[in-house]
Formats: C-alpha cells, sequence, structure tokens
C-alpha cells in the first residue's frame, strides 16, 4: 500500500492510500472524512459537498462529505460537534490511523484504514474512546455519504413462512418524515430500493435491526459499492433497534451502520468494524432477480472470507 499526503480538493493536506486495485483519501486538515473512495483511475463513490470543500476551522459543523464517525442516539447538541481542526495521522504496519481532537462532549474518535493488496476490499475500524471522568452512554455510527444519483439495497434477513414462522424476524424502524409512498422506494419481498433523487427534495430514512453478518450496497456508476458489518440480535441498539440504516434527500444518499448501543465508562473504547468491497462493471439492478443473480453470489462468497 503506498501512503502520500498531497493536496486534495481545496486542502493542503490530504492522505492517499493506494493499493493496485484502489484508492482513497483522507482528509487531514479536517475531519477525518475519508472524501474519496474508488477503484484507480475510477469514479468516486463519495458525494461530496462542494462548497464545503477546502473549508477549515470555526465552530459550526460541516458534512464536507465522504465517509465519517459519529456516536448514537442522534442529539442536535451531541452529535453535531464541529470537526474541523488537523487531524492526527499514524501508521502501523499496513494499517493507517487517523485520530480527531477529543470533541465537546468528551468523546475521541478514530478511523483505522487497511486496503487489502490485490482486491478492491477496505477494512475499516471505527473506535470512541471515552475521555469523560464519567460514563457516557452511546453507540458508534458509522455514515457514508455516497455519491448523487444512485441506488441502496438494502438485503431483508431470510424470509419465511406463515405456519411456521409465527414470531417477527426483524425490525423496520420509520422516522417520522418517512414516507412509504415515496417513488423513491421500492418495497421487494427480500430487498428493499431507495433511490437518490435530485428532483426530489424531500427526506427519507429507516432502520433495520437484526442480526448476522449484515450489508448494505449502492449501485451507481457502472459499479457497486459494499459495505459490511457484524450485529448481535441479543444486544441494545438505538433508534429502536437499528443495526443499518439509510436516509436520502435532494444532495445525498447516505449508507449507515450502527454498533451496539453501550454504557462507556471512563477511558473505555467502543469499537465498530466495517468491511468495504467495490464490484466494477456491475449494472444498476433494476429487480430483486438482478440481486439474486448478479449481485448476492458475489456477496456471499465475499462475505464468507471475513473474519
Amino acid at each position: 500500500m503506498l501512503v502520500e499526503i498531497k493536496p486534495y480538493g481545496g486542502w493542503e493536506r490530504a492522505c492517499y492510500l493506494r493499493s493496485s486495485t484502489l484508492e482513497l483519501v483522507v482528509t487531514l486538515e479536517v475531519g477525518p472524512r475519508i472524501i474519496h473512495a474508488g477503484l484507480l483511475g475510477g469514479p468516486n463513490h463519495f458525494g461530496q459537498f462542494a462548497e464545503q470543500m477546502g473549508q477549515r476551522g470555526g465552530d459550526e459543523w460541516r458534512i464536507y462529505g465522504g465517509h465519517r464517525l459519529w456516536h448514537a442516539p442522534e442529539d442536535r447538541q451531541r452529535t453535531y460537534s464541529p470537526d474541523n481542526d488537523p487531524v492526527e495521522m499514524s501508521q502501523d504496519g499496513e494499517t493507517v490511523h487517523f485520530d480527531q481532537p477529543t470533541d465537546h462532549v468528551g468523546i475521541r474518535k478514530r478511523i483505522s484504514l487497511r486496503i487489502h493488496p490485490d482486491q478492491a476490499q477496505v477494512y475499516v475500524e471505527h473506535r470512541l474512546t471515552n475521555e469523560n471522568a464519567w460514563p457516557v452512554s452511546l453507540a458508534p455510527w458509522s455514515l457514508s455519504v455516497m455519491h448523487p444519483g444512485g441506488r441502496a439495497i438494502l438485503p431483508l434477513p431470510a424470509r419465511g413462512d406463515h405456519a411456521t414462522d409465527l414470531l417477527p424476524g426483524n425490525r423496520l424502524v420509520l422516522w417520522k418524515y418517512t414516507d412509504m409512498s415515496d417513488a423513491r422506494w421500492t418495497w421487494g419481498r427480500d430487498y428493499i430500493f431507495l433511490d437518490q433523487d435530485a428532483q426530489n427534495g424531500a427526506p427519507q430514512k429507516i432502520g433495520l435491526g437484526y442480526g448476522g453478518r449484515l450489508w448494505l450496497a449502492y449501485a451507481n456508476h457502472g459499479q457497486v459499492f459494499i459495505k459490511s458489518c457484524l450485529a448481535d440480535d441479543r444486544l441494545p441498539y438505538a433508534d429502536m433497534g437499528s443495526s443499518l440504516e439509510v436516509f436520502t434527500n435532494w444532495r445525498m444518499l447516505e449508507l449507515e451502520t450502527l454498533g451496539s448501543l453501550q454504557l462507556l465508562e471512563p477511558g473505555a473504547q467502543a469499537v465498530h468494524r466495517e468491511d468495504w468491497l467495490i464490484l466494477d462493471q456491475q449494472p444498476r439492478p433494476q429487480t430483486e432477480a438482478d440481486v439474486k443473480q448478479g449481485l448476492l453470489p458475489i456477496i456471499t462468497a465475499w462475505l464468507a472470507q471475513l473474519t
């Protein structure tokens, strides 16, 4: 893996991580944000907010774009802690760490990255440290702002039948602004699709709650970006038990995963891991059959390799 410090998007210092297949760019003057993720020479799968690129400093929280680490549950005072100051970078072998200064509620955030040497895969670790003198209840919350114009794919857990499955199998969580009649939603038997549409500005969000090796995907640019995490349905989760979430408005779509909700003692850490995969030459799925025939065999084989 090649690691270089160069300008990017109006910032003078950003970290470029390259393998034989992938390129990631992480901001060092703000964030951290993984502001770019894509195949070498290919498009950026992450969305960016052009009017905020290159900005730094100040007390106003900015989304910037890209991938970020928050802590749930969402709260106007706690969650939107400005991250407009320089980031500390360090390297441990093939893993590169990016540490944000402790935020105004006493939580220190770290994102660690390791790229597979010859496959389009990324190991992403999110770590929250409680630097207060008192316990804090929180959950790691990993959000990826995706480039406009794509389609999100949310898999439902294995379906069953009325005769043998008498109890519910998962949670479907709706926000008060969720409109299930919105044309951007496609509600299937095994999958839910959500389209990002610049002509439709109404915010939409849902959460899914179930356990196991989970994944979310986003089809755009003739490619598919996939992120995976582990969830344990024996543990409590924020947002009425959501382990996966998806949000969209007129500018972006976010793929979100959450770790379990926990009472973090002073000095303790909460860790949440994601794994990413980018598939090339993959048409945007129009139907559930497209997912099952084209994407699912590849995703299933990839998930089986993850430890």
